[in-house]
């Protein structure tokens, strides 16, 4: 990943190794991800959330609060403060697990709204990397091993091109009512997947350094 990077931490399971984060990179942390903050090699740039997960409202001039009654949840004011700033890429740990199973679906539909927007979301979670797509392409090196699942985010994603995958696709759909894309597998080739119309989202095994 040579682009800079905005990462969000979420409250949900912890993400287990340690970040380094670049200079032009961005840290938030949200709500309840402020426990987290020790896996990155310097303090977060912005605090956000409504405070409830974490149970008291941190004292950093860098904190932003937001009342619990509102539409966005933490995760997606911490989403669209990354966006302000102008990222496009976004890598987000603790977001699934946790408490708050709704909170886990919630960050799944996020990663639709990032791609929506021109950027591209990474939740990293255990050995399982999830991502979204809209009408483009996916590609990754042939260093990628294990499984690999495709799911539609749309009622119908259509034009969907999976290539040297164990089960290759050419065209058809995907419908967000039947899971027909779960199980594949990396083949030791560089693979692709694309979708002209719709919003695929990718799950994989690995992590992101050999993605584009």
């Amino acid at each position: 990943m040579k682009k800079p990077i905005c990462y969000i931490i979420g409250a949900g399971d912890p993400y287990a190794g340690h970040i380094t984060v670049n200079e032009k990179d961005y840290v938030i942390c949200a709500d309840g991800g402020l426990r987290n903050k020790h896996i990155f090699s310097r303090s977060p740039d912005l605090i956000v959330g409504d405070f409830d997960s974490l149970g008291e409202i941190p004292e950093a001039e860098n904190t932003e609060v937001y009342p619990p009654e509102k539409d966005d949840t933490d995760m997606l004011i911490a989403i669209k403060k990354g966006l302000q700033r102008g990222y496009k890429t976004f890598v987000i740990l603790g977001a699934l697990g946790g408490e708050r199973a709704d909170h886990s679906i919630a960050n799944i539909q996020n990663l639709a709204y990032i791609c929506e927007q021109g950027g591209r979301g990474f939740i990293l979670h255990k050995n399982t990397v999830f991502t979204a797509i809209n009408d483009t392409e996916l590609k990754f090196s042939k260093s990628c091993k294990g499984y690999i699942s495709v799911f539609s985010l749309r009622d119908e994603s259509k034009g969907i091109y999976l290539k040297n995958l164990k089960y290759e696709l050419d065209g058809q759909s995907l419908f967000s009512s039947n899971p027909m894309g779960v199980s594949n597998e990396f083949t030791g080739k560089e693979a692709s997947i694309s979708v002209k119309n719709g919003i695929l989202l990718v799950t994989f095994n690995g992590g992101i350094e050999d993605v584009e």
